[in-house]
């Protein structure tokens, strides 16, 4: 796998397996990539973002008002600087604004911000992704050109549910990412 010389942003928002983000970094990194870690308030509650700082090598922004100290945006230059914004995991929440056009935050800035492909890779509650708005806004964000990369279709979920809604394993997001890029 050789992601070299590609800058990926990795968003990472609150759903409890945004402890797997760690390893996505991580592999990403080993394989060449520039990533830059993106991270919901509620995702830096489940892991700190001195994590994927330490795995990326690269600051992780968290907060729109805390932005660097150039005269753009930091959300602007980030957003300028993708040759991929990856979402793992994507929340109902996330997917929601993303559909919608919400900026209330620093990844869905970034999101209306870059023109770079985007890469989602939904996790939450079967029911949650079930649900007619959740899969409405799956199809909205299909017809803008994201690529999904689809959650498992059984798996013992978080909140002791088995089902459809686990994020896609490690490998096959890593996989995904590989393939988007062996396509360009």
């Amino acid at each position: 796998m050789s992601f070299s010389g590609k800058t990926i942003i990795l968003g990472v928002t609150g759903s409890i397996a945004a402890y797997k983000a760690a390893d996505i970094a991580s592999r990403l990194t080993q394989g060449g990539a520039n990533v830059f870690a993106v991270m919901t308030a509620e995702a830096a509650k489940i892991i700190g973002p001195i994590t994927l700082q330490t795995l990326t090598r690269n600051p992780v922004s968290v907060d729109l008002w805390d932005e660097g100290k150039g005269w753009q945006p930091g959300h602007i230059e980030l957003a300028d600087k993708a040759d991929l914004l990856l979402i793992a995991p994507a929340t109902a929440n996330i997917l929601g604004c993303f559909a919608h056009g919400l900026a209330p935050d620093l990844l869905t800035s970034i999101y209306l911000a870059t023109p770079a492909p985007v890469m989602i890779a939904p996790a939450m509650n079967g029911k949650m992704l079930c649900h007619p708005a959740t899969q409405a806004n799956i199809a909205k964000l299909r017809e803008y050109g994201a690529h999904f990369i689809e959650p498992q279709e059984n798996g013992m979920l978080a909140c002791g549910y088995e089902g459809a809604g686990k994020l896609a394993t490690v490998d096959d997001i890593v996989a995904r990412v590989e393939a988007f890029f062996a396509d360009k």
